[in-house]
């Protein structure tokens, strides 16, 4: 199994960015999927998800109407939007896939730096 994200970088604030993450080795469409972000000195938590069926998204009061999650199954792949990003959103940025009925069934990539600052 591999879960690989990208798309990180350096942003300007009020820029955007789109992250993505390609999971590979599982059945996909049977996964939720989520990103995580971690910023230094801070707890992991939760950016936003998306159930295996690529509705019901889920967001951190944080990224409520800036931030957008979704997933092309075909493509193994979900994607997160960041929109007039912040500097408080600067963090790794971490995908994983959570077995839709198995939730203890749950794949971590290593994460894509995202930077935020002029």
């Amino acid at each position: 199994v591999k879960v690989v994200e990208s798309g990180g970088g350096l942003v300007q604030p009020g820029g955007s960015l789109r992250l993505s993450c390609v999971a590979s080795g599982i059945a996909f469409s049977r996964f939720n999927m989520r990103w995580d972000r971690q910023a230094p000195g801070k707890e992991r938590e939760l950016v936003a998800e998306i159930t295996s069926a690529g509705d019901r998204p889920n967001y951190a009061d944080s990224v409520k109407g800036r931030f957008t999650i979704s997933r092309d199954n075909a493509k193994n792949t979900v994607y997160l939007q960041v929109n007039s990003v912040k500097p408080e959103d600067t963090a790794v940025y971490y995908c994983s896939a959570i077995h839709s009925v198995v939730s203890a069934s749950r794949f971590w990539g290593q994460g894509t730096q995202v930077t935020v600052s002029s």
